[in-house]
């Protein structure tokens, strides 16, 4: 039974880590650009898109397809580098091995 007790302790403080991690990733900024500046995001650790900054000159030279591939580029290097660090940081949150079946 002692067992039991351990492993639901260790689950809750698994669980507990991964709750501070969630708010610890949204707290942190990740900044990607495409088209050499012409667009940049940020995004916060989680993913989630922030700002979307289009430089005006885009207008000038270049049509809305070419400015939507670069705000899609952009974004999805900041959600791939948002994932890369949730990753990252998943591989230092202790693991725990299963119970054996009874």
């Amino acid at each position: 039974m002692a067992d039991l007790q351990q492993l639901f302790q260790l689950g809750q403080q698994v669980q507990g880590r991964l709750q501070q991690l969630q708010t610890e990733l949204a707290g942190r900024t990740i900044e990607t650009s495409s088209g050499g500046g012409l667009v940049k995001v940020t995004a916060d650790g989680r993913g989630m898109v922030r700002s979307v900054v289009v430089d005006p000159a885009i207008f000038q030279e270049h049509d809305a397809e070419f400015l939507s591939d670069l705000v899609l580029t952009a974004v999805a290097e900041a959600q791939r580098r948002a994932a890369d660090m949730l990753q990252a940081e998943m591989r230092k949150v202790p693991s725990f091995p299963l119970a054996p079946p009874f």
